[in-house]
C-alpha cells in the first residue's frame, strides 16, 4: 500500500514557474493526480511578488524565462531571505548552471524532458523536509 498526501492534508501551497503551458499543465495534471492543485505563473517578477504575498511551499522553477532568468529568481528569493523549497526544471543541461542553482539552495535540478517520477520524487522530498523544518 502506498502513502498518499494530499493537500489538504499538508496545506501545501505549489508555485510552478514555466512560461511553456504545455509543460506547466503537465505538472499541474501530475500534481493533482497525486492530490495537490498548484499555481502557475510564466514570468519570474510574478513569482517572486507572488512568493512575497506568502503560502507557497514549494517553487518549480524553469530557468528560461521571458523577463528575468530564473537563477535570478533564485537569487533574488535567498537574498531576501525567502527559504521556499526550489526544485528546478529546465532545458539546461549546462553543469554550472546545475552547480549554480544548487549553491543558491535548490533542492533538485532536473532537465528536461523529464520523467515524472523524477519530479514526484523531488516533491515529496522537499514537502516532507518542509514539514520537519
Amino acid at each position: 500500500m502506498t502513502e498518499r498526501t494530499t493537500e489538504r492534508e499538508t496545506g501545501a501551497g505549489l508555485l510552478i514557474v514555466e512560461d511553456d503551458p504545455r509543460i506547466a499543465a503537465v505538472l499541474a495534471k501530475g500534481l493533482r493526480k497525486q492530490g495537490f492543485e498548484s499555481e502557475w505563473v510564466t514570468a519570474g517578477l510574478d513569482a517572486i511578488a507572488r512568493i512575497e504575498a506568502g503560502g507557497v511551499d514549494l517553487l518549480l522553477l524553469d530557468l528560461g524565462l521571458p523577463d528575468i532568468d530564473g537563477l535570478d529568481v533564485l537569487r533574488v528569493l535567498r537574498t531576501r531571505g525567502l527559504a521556499v523549497p526550489v526544485i528546478v526544471i529546465t532545458a539546461r543541461s549546462d553543469p554550472r548552471d546545475r552547480e549554480a542553482a544548487l549553491e543558491l539552495g535548490a533542492r533538485a535540478y532536473l532537465t528536461k524532458p523529464f520523467a515524472w517520477a523524477g519530479v514526484w520524487a523531488a516533491v515529496r522530498r522537499c514537502l516532507v523536509a518542509h514539514d520537519k523544518a
